[in-house]
């Protein structure tokens, strides 16, 4: 029997007890710097599967290692997850974590604790067949994602101190072969004014009609962003406004608003900063780039800037050929390459430090902080094969 063939069996061998594992990491809620149970959960199911080593780092990420080579792949999946929103727009309870009808139901089934359970049973196989290659595997259950996309990376690479030459990033892709994402930014914008008497507003200066004025031409601005043939179009929106003035019945002396900022392809934090301010300038607005810093759930306060910036491995870039062969040695068919909607810890892994990013995932990207979120048992079979079978032809 050949090594795909082997691995084909053990993944469909351990159908059951995928879908087991995932139904309990649905179980354990796990909401950003809340991670403390599931992370304790997947350390021991990685020390059950037998992996050479296992430990949780500073911040809370819980890594496995499996193999002691000198080529370094590590295969990512964040453990947070965001909440329920209205309940009433479940059908189902988000956290009973029931196997139903070829499914696991609940909160982070897709995103995206399918592709960690996947990779648990992707590490089981590997030990049970013996790596074979020179090679180092770290299986990493990332967090903080959720509030900060690739702040768990940052910190690997910069105080754990590993840096892999490729990185499978799990978030859902229909077991398709994905390739890059569209950056994003989080941009705040200031104006302050002077208050006066209601009655009387040619005695003020309004904040809000700054801001407002400001808006109008951003509105523009995001007509003639930059488009990319394969990430497509940035964009920019307002997403929040807030004032303030010494009354209802005064001028407002002060407004500030919140800019999502998506950058496509060649754009990037100095473009799109510089963009704003040639905008607000005429307005006296101020542009500020918002700071992420939190504590997380082990007491390590940890930040970086809320900077996220795109990344696109191109299609004959060898670790997405890597990826399309194996995927055909596995499933004797050709696999859809494309690219995520939202935001992944790509954003710092390839965005930031240049490490090699390919995504496979279990389960639909729509279903991803959607009520009714569910993961099909057989995305978890071919993920869990395919985690395996990339990693011995690495």
């Amino acid at each position: 029997m050949n090594i795909s063939d082997a691995i084909l069996e053990k993944s469909n061998q351990y159908r059951d007890y995928t879908a087991r594992n995932l139904s309990r990491l649905v179980q354990t809620k796990s909401l950003s710097t809340q991670e403390k149970y599931v992370v304790d959960l997947i350390k021991s199911m990685m020390e059950d599967a037998n992996f050479d080593e296992v430990f949780i780092d500073e911040l809370g990420n819980v890594i496995g290692r499996i193999g002691n080579g000198k080529k370094i792949i590590a295969i990512d999946g964040h453990v947070d997850v965001v909440d329920v929103g209205n309940i009433n727009n479940w059908s189902f309870n988000p956290f009973s974590g029931e196997i139903k009808d070829g499914y696991v139901l609940g909160r982070g089934s897709v995103d995206q604790k399918g592709g960690v359970a996947a990779f648990i049973t992707a590490g089981k196989i590997l030990k049970e067949l013996g790596l074979q290659n020179d090679v180092t595997v770290y299986f990493v259950g990332s967090v903080m994602e959720e509030d900060c996309d690739g702040l768990c990376w940052k910190f690997i690479v910069e105080e754990d101190k590993i840096k892999p030459d490729v990185v499978i990033v799990t978030e859902p892709t229909k077991c398709n072969i994905y390739r890059g994402q569209r950056g994003r930014m989080e941009i705040q914008v200031h104006f302050n004014g002077i208050s006066a008497h209601g009655s009387a507003p040619e005695r003020g200066k309004n904040a809000i009609y700054l801001a407002a004025h400001s808006l109008v031409e951003i509105e523009k601005l995001n007509e003639r962003l930059a488009v990319d043939e394969f990430l497509g179009k940035g964009s920019v929106t307002c997403s929040q406004i807030v004032s303030d003035s010494p009354s209802l019945c005064a001028v407002a002396d002060y407004c500030r608003f919140h800019l999502d900022r998506r950058l496509t392809f060649g754009e990037n934090k100095e473009i799109a900063l510089k963009q704003i301010e040639e905008i607000v300038k005429p307005f006296e607005g101020r542009v500020e780039l918002l700071y992420y810093e939190e504590t997380s759930f082990t007491g390590r306060r940890y930040g970086m800037e809320k900077y996220y910036p795109t990344w696109k491995m191109e299609l004959n870039h060898p670790v997405i050929q890597k990826g399309v062969e194996v995927y055909k040695s596995l499933f004797n068919s050709e696999p859809v390459v494309d690219k995520w909607t939202f935001s992944t810890n790509g954003v710092v892994i390839n965005g930031l430090f240049g490490i090699p990013v390919i995504g496979f995932g279990p389960g639909d990207e729509v279903y991803a902080h959607a009520p009714d979120e569910k993961c099909p048992i057989d995305d978890l079979v071919k993920a869990s094969a395919f985690y395996a079978m990339y990693v011995q032809s690495f």
